[in-house]
């Protein structure tokens, strides 16, 4: 028998929508992308309200880009910040993005990852995190971001990465509240 082969590709849209000469300084400039992402991710019914991008933070320039594909990959690990990841990691031919001879890379995300991707943020070497929406925005419409506790991030910090939170929380937040009053599916729930 045949074994099934996975493909991880973004919507057709994405690749033209994303600035990628375009420097992005600051970490509100950043989240601006990632929340976009997410909100024309549900704009488009391409996937979840989910948007990721992971940053070359010497050049300030976007390196890879992922929104949510659960529901249109029929894969349940295809969240938006493992769809950056590992979008970041091909382009630059790594399995680390925390390698010596890489400038720091940072994760930027809608919304604050769930173990799944907390986890692999962990292990993609990242340096920096910053998040958008909080998981009890998340949870408020149905989301269940799993097992992560205020220690889970102070093992990542003790680890060197830093994290940054609720950067255009409201904004985020809104894209979550709008898939949710457009009658999302809620696929962990």
């Amino acid at each position: 028998m045949r074994q099934p082969e996975i493909h991880v590709t973004l919507p057709s849209w994405a690749a033209s929508f994303v600035p990628w000469t375009r420097a992005h300084e600051t970490d509100a400039d950043r989240m601006q992308l990632a929340v976009a992402l997410a909100d024309e991710n549900l704009t488009r019914r391409t996937g979840g309200p989910f948007g990721a991008a992971v940053f070359d933070l010497a050049s300030g320039l976007p390196i890879s880009v992922g929104v949510n594909l659960v529901e249109r990959a029929r894969n349940a690990i295809l969240h938006a910040e493992i769809v950056a990841l590992m979008l970041a990691e091909r382009r630059l031919d790594r399995y680390s993005l925390g390698d010596p001879d890489l400038p720091p890379h940072a994760l930027v995300t809608s919304c604050e990852p769930c173990a799944m991707c907390l986890g692999a943020t962990l292990w993609s070497g990242v340096r920096r995190l910053v998040c958008g929406a909080t998981r009890d925005d998340a949870r408020r419409v149905g989301f269940d971001e799993g097992p992560v506790f205020p220690e889970s991030y102070r093992y990542l910090e003790r680890h060197g990465m830093t994290i940054v939170r609720e950067v255009h929380r409201a904004e985020a937040a809104a894209v979550l509240e709008r898939y949710r009053t457009e009658g999302g599916t809620i696929y962990n729930g």
